[in-house]
């Protein structure tokens, strides 16, 4: 793997950029990628669809079940073609077989459920560790990326229903007027009818075509999920900017070296070397090797300090010492097959003695948990607000007969624009008093209406007037109620009001008997809002 080959650009980036990265690469790749998976995939899914042709749902289960195996052709074409060897088609379906070898069962078993497949997937097939390197390995690269490794599986399973239920009405959009018309649903969905089961194989083959779509995308994304953990580990940036750095000083460095040799080898310089020779002598291969003494002139010499050092290493905590040694022959070690058996052993073992160890890989859930949690709470804490503000009356009432204390009354202005607005300064009844006094006191009559109508609002409709308000508020305010004939009275009757306050003009004689009936129409005697 040389970084200088690499086709993108290797620097760190956040999650949302590495995932687009990788849509990035399976689009600039779709063609290889989709029709390797596409050779691989579908034939096996005919083969399982005519073996279980009466049973349609177990088919696709199998199919949908063995995805984790063929993830791994298209890890294999992208980690080439990351680094500019892009694999042939015939290449790529040649080098499946020994893809599959490595921990297939396991991938197939306690691995399959687990929602980080794409993260941990280039663990397995690039680095080829297993057993307890392979998970030391994915605990350091785990480390704030398994969210979202993920979520990325979370949402593929909802992208693939979409698209899922996309495709089927658009299949359905397509058929003809006709065909759609002589379907008999309810003898579809009978289970002997034969038109349900190639409905349901059809149903199939759209989720197999989606999977040609949508997997090489899942396994890009969760591929540059582990490139951009891993450039940020290791420094990959600062070592590629190092190697072109150096790629850059190679021929200044040839041309400094040859002027170098030039000057040291003129007349004048050898005189010079040969006049300071004995002060300065040229050093020569030590005779005595490097693992002679050191420094034996002084109170430390070297073998006092390696013996120091080889005392306190013997101690605790250093005093466990492991040496491994193992043969590695290319990019993908080779694994005995004793070694690859008691895995697998070990593996069905666990399962067997306890399923609910699955549950360790669904650590990274507990975030969709939780988030469930909060909506939970806040969906029960916003229902009981509503519940209290729709009875608030009742539990006002309820509230002042136990004796529990109430919110502070708000003050009713006793005055609004000069006028008295007490009950009590009112007469019983309005309209009649209105009446007798339109003939010879307009003003006076035309006055207790408006101010009779400001007290009925103020005290029974509970309009929030201030003593600030203006007509045109109040008038405002009223409209709030959404009482059309209240609201037309008022206007009317405020509209004369201020022609009369203001302009000094006298309302018609006709007026009188329209504003009393509509005050006796809106508020009889005796009556409150």
């Amino acid at each position: 793997m040389r970084l200088t080959d690499a086709s993108v650009a290797i620097r760190p980036r956040n999650t949302w950029e590495a995932l687009d990265l990788g849509v990035l690469l399976a689009q600039r790749h779709a063609g290889l990628l989709m029709a390797s998976w596409a050779l691989v995939t579908l034939p096996i899914f005919a083969v399982l669809s005519l073996l279980l042709w009466q049973y349609p749902g177990l088919a696709v289960f199998i199919f949908w079940w063995l995805k984790p195996a063929w993830e791994r052709l298209p890890l294999y074409i992208l980690a080439h073609a990351l680094f500019g060897d892009t694999p042939s088609l015939k290449q790529a379906l040649k080098a499946l077989p020994g893809l599959l070898r490595p921990q297939l069962l396991a991938s197939l078993t306690w691995r399959r459920f687990s929602p980080t497949r794409s993260f941990d997937l280039p663990v397995l097939q690039l680095e080829g560790l297993s057993g307890a390197e392979r998970s030391k390995r994915l605990v350091v690269l785990g480390q704030g990326n398994s969210g979202s490794a993920t979520w990325l599986t979370v949402l593929g399973m909802h992208l693939e229903g979409v698209l899922w239920l996309g495709l089927a009405g658009l299949f359905y959009l397509l058929l003809p007027q006709q065909v759609a018309i002589d379907w008999d649903w309810q003898s579809m969905l009978q289970k002997t009818s034969p038109e349900w089961l190639w409905l349901e194989h059809l149903s199939n083959l759209l989720y197999a075509l989606i999977l040609v779509f949508w997997e090489p995308i899942y396994v890009a994304c969760g591929f540059t999920l582990y490139l951009n953990r891993r450039t940020a580990l290791e420094a990959w940036d600062i070592e590629l900017v190092f190697r072109r750095l150096r790629q850059r000083l190679t021929g200044s460095a040839y041309a400094l070296a040859l002027l170098c040799s030039l000057l040291l080898f003129t007349p004048g310089q050898e005189a010079w070397a040969e006049s300071r020779s004995g002060s300065c002598p040229v050093p020569v291969e030590d005779p005595i090797g490097p693992d002679a003494e050191r420094l034996l002139k002084q109170s430390l010499t070297s073998q006092a300090a390696q013996d120091s050092i080889d005392k306190l290493l013997d101690n605790p905590p250093f005093e466990n010492r492991e040496t491994v040694t193992r043969w590695r022959i290319g990019d993908e070690p080779k694994k005995e097959t004793e070694e690859l058996n008691k895995e697998d052993l070990e593996g069905l073992a666990k399962i067997f003695k306890g399923l609910g160890k699955l549950f360790d890989y669904f650590k990274s859930v507990s975030i969709v948990a939780s988030i469930f949690e909060v909506l939970l709470w806040t969906l029960l804490i916003s229902l009981i607000v509503l519940l209290l503000w729709r009875y608030r009356e009742w539990l006002s009432t309820f509230a002042s007969r136990i004796g529990l204390p109430q919110r502070r009354i708000r003050e009713m202005p006793s005055q609004l624009f000069g006028l008295e607005l007490a009950p009590e300064s009112l007469p019983d009844d309005v309209a009649s008093v209105a009446e007798r006094l339109w003939a010879d006191q307009p003003r006076e009559a035309l006055g207790l209406l408006y101010r009779a109508l400001l007290s009925r609002l103020l005290h029974d409709y509970r309009l929030p007037l201030k003593g600030s308000h203006t007509e045109g508020e109040v008038l405002q305010l009223v409209q709030r109620l959404e009482q059309t004939e209240l609201h037309r009275f008022s206007a009317v009757l405020t509209g004369h009001w201020q022609n009369l306050a203001y302009g000094h003009r006298l309302p018609p004689q006709a007026l009188k008997q329209n504003l009393c009936d509509a005050w006796r129409r809106l508020f009889p005697a005796g009556a409150t809002a």
